[in-house]
């Protein structure tokens, strides 16, 4: 079996005009990068289809849909539900022709690679184009309208399926999908982000554990990459191995790399691969490598984003990543296992975080 990958030219219709922080042509740079370094040849390309009411109210609440549609066909905002008729007037969601069926296809994309992979008829899958961690069950946020991800987690369980491990690498809170979850044992979220006092959506501290289901890791401003793998794999690896879900699905935000206009993070592309090979591990040896990865934020649209996400989908396919993706940055970390420095911030935080959200999981935040 191949792994999927989801793509269709429709999906540049998600867009929020010109001036806008989130640019379509990311996605555009990205499918052309991915071509001409003949990465897709390694999969099976999937359309992505527009999610349909029943599946988007899995998570969202029917007002907020209507709501929706209704914007996107009058060009008229409705800022209690987050949409804004203007940058002005709500600057992350202003309204936009279609967004409706522009937000739902991606919803659409990312549950047929949760279904894909759930099902078995392929080991992992990557789009790029979802990642809309942001929505919230009500409203529209941080430049996300509906939230893919939440909502094929939802059809996945929906469908019978197991426990699911969401790990959001994104610089910024995976804070929608975590709401989405929050009292619903069957899925941990982890979110490692850029701490929130300095970054919107100035929400997963490490004391927000959500009952239990929830580990937020807060990085200072300026975490370099050893410090960033370090925190990764100090959360990642312990609650995954110690969950062993049906799937792992990832949010693969391109945001945390030095170039990003809208973030503070110093890591190179070639963290954010080390990043996502870390994952694929921790599915192969922890869920039977069942994985859906996925896009998300990321703000230096002509650069550091197509080469991220290319380089994602080189680790999803199983292949080399070409070191022409890269920044010539070199990645060597000492694993937190290894033992800390309670005077070094980024131990401090995974610490903090260990503390508060694995003893909620069963694990000791000692020995982990």
């Amino acid at each position: 079996m191949r792994p999927v990958m989801v793509w269709s030219e429709d999906l540049l219709a998600y867009d929020f005009g010109p001036g806008h922080p989130m640019d379509p042509v990311r996605l555009r740079l990205t499918r052309d990068l991915v071509a001409s370094l003949r990465l897709d040849r390694s999969f099976r390309l999937v359309e992505p289809r527009i999610a349909d009411d029943d599946e988007l109210a899995l998570v969202h609440h029917r007002a907020f849909i209507a709501a929706v549609r209704s914007a996107g066909d009058s060009l008229r905002g409705d800022v209690a539900f987050g949409l804004g008729a203007s940058e002005e007037e709500m600057a992350d969601t202003p309204v936009f022709a279609g967004m409706h069926e522009a937000a739902a296809r991606l919803v659409g994309g990312t549950i047929e690679a949760v279904r894909a992979v759930g099902s078995g008829t392929a080991p992992r899958a990557v789009f790029f184009g979802g990642g809309m961690h942001h929505a919230m069950p009500g409203a529209a946020a941080g430049f996300c309208i509906y939230n893919d991800a939440a909502v094929a987690i939802a059809d996945h369980l929906e469908r019978g399926g197991g426990d699911v491990v969401y790990i959001d690498l994104d610089v910024h809170h995976g804070d929608g999908v975590e709401r989405a979850f929050a009292d619903d044992p069957r899925v941990t979220t982890i979110s490692v982000h850029q701490h929130p006092r300095s970054l919107f959506p100035h929400t997963g501290y490490s004391q927000d554990v959500c009952g239990g289901s929830a580990v937020n890791l807060p990085l200072p401003e300026d975490v370099d990459n050893a410090g960033w793998m370090r925190a990764v794999e100090a959360v990642v690896e312990p609650v995954v191995r110690e969950v062993r879900p049906s799937l792992v699905v990832s949010q693969h935000g391109a945001d945390p790399h030095r170039n990003d206009p809208l973030a503070s993070l110093g890591l190179s592309v070639e963290a954010l691969t080390e990043g996502a090979r870390l994952v694929r591990s921790v599915a192969e040896r922890y869920a039977a490598g069942r994985w859906v990865a996925l896009g998300g934020g990321g703000y230096d649209v002509a650069d550091a984003v197509p080469r991220a996400w290319a380089a994602l989908v080189a680790v999803v396919a199983d292949v080399e990543v070409p070191a022409a993706l890269g920044d010539g940055a070199a990645v060597r970390w000492r694993p937190y296992a290894e033992g800390h420095d309670p005077a070094d911030p980024v131990d401090r935080a995974i610490t903090a975080t260990r503390n508060a959200a694995f003893p909620g999981l069963g694990l000791d935040p000692l020995t982990a």
